[in-house]
């Protein structure tokens, strides 16, 4: 085959499969800017949400520093793009950032039509609804008639649908975009409920209530809402190097290693740690990262463990299904070998 011929079988490649290698530079491109550019919550207490002097914070925003972690050596070469329901897929898709860190349920539409590869589970959460005390309501069941505040654009206004259908009740919709204005129409009494993970009831009623015992949230869970990170499709390379972060940060809580002894962790005889911290074979080289990535989420981010107890502890979450499989919860990460 002649060097024309050639280059017509790569033009017609890249005709049929553009978006392919456009996501192919993600990590280059990422390299070269300096910097991952990830798309979080506008401000979920406890998930993304800047702290009183504008540094962000949370679960997802973890995740987001240790991908820099990984890839830079440094946790601290990150941006952070706040993004509503409705704006985070469009900004995942059009390349406006790297990664979705935004408390984004998994679902079979979002990781096909979407063009969207999940890269796991940073959290396994439910949709619940919070009322206000006063109504003296006690269950789901009784909310039939109710004027219920949700967001656009979410699982959390399929489900709600759904579920009231298939009990046979009513509601009256109170549909607004932006959490704050959701969260001051609720407070505000024009709807009796609000509807949306546990999650982030918990974290708003903890954050945002003004008295949080005004508010309760019922005890039925009426979904399946598995939370995680977000990559493009088309690039394997970016997507094995943000799933291998969000496992690096479970295997790391599995193993004991933390934050404060992972230095230590460098003269370990175990193998299994050995390879973790790069001490020997050549995993990172793998990833296309340096054999330190694992050693360098840990030391500068932490464990899963660790970013749960400083970000979701002190609202008041438990870890629940969140814990790790060999304590009763749902997180596994494959071996790291």
């Amino acid at each position: 085959m002649n060097a024309a011929t050639w280059r017509g079988l790569a033009a017609a490649v890249a005709l049929l499969a553009p978006g392919a290698l456009f996501a192919q530079s993600t990590l280059d491109a990422v390299r070269a800017k300096g910097f991952v550019q990830c798309g979080v919550n506008t401000g979920l207490a406890g998930f993304s949400q800047p702290d009183s002097k504008g540094v962000w914070r949370g679960l997802d925003v973890d995740l987001c520093r240790a991908v820099a972690a990984a890839v830079f050596g440094d946790a601290s070469k990150v941006r952070f793009t706040p993004l509503t329901a409705q704006q985070r897929f469009t900004a995942l898709q059009s390349g406006e950032v790297d990664v979705l860190a935004r408390n984004t349920t998994w679902t079979i539409t979002r990781d096909t039509s979407l063009g969207l590869n999940f890269v796991g589970v940073n959290f396994y959460d439910g949709q619940g609804f919070m009322v206000h005390r006063k109504l003296n309501v006690k269950s789901a069941k009784q909310l039939n008639g109710a004027t219920i505040c949700v967001q656009p654009g979410t699982t959390t206004e399929l489900n709600l649908a759904d579920y009231f259908r298939a009990n046979r009740m009513t509601f009256k919709p109170v549909v607004i975009e932006k959490l704050e204005e959701v969260l001051n129409a609720y407070f505000a009494g024009r709807c009796d409920v609000f509807t949306t993970d546990v999650s982030g009831l918990v974290s708003v009623r903890g954050s945002r209530a003004p008295n949080p015992a005004d508010h309760v949230i019922l005890p039925e869970v009426i979904s399946k809402e598995p939370l995680g990170p977000a990559v493009r499709h088309g690039d394997d390379r970016w997507f094995d190097v943000v799933k291998w972060t969000l496992f690096a940060m479970i295997e790391a809580e599995e193993m004991g290693l933390t934050s404060k002894n992972i230095d230590q962790a460098l003269a370990s005889k175990d193998p299994a740690v050995q390879r973790f911290v790069g001490a020997t074979g050549d995993i990172g080289k793998m990833l296309g990262l340096d054999n330190r990535w694992a050693f360098n989420i840990v030391k500068q981010v932490g464990n899963y463990g660790e970013s749960f107890e400083a970000n979701l502890a002190p609202l008041g979450f438990e870890r629940g299904l969140n814990q790790l499989w060999n304590k009763g919860g749902l997180l596994y990460a494959p071996p790291i070998r």
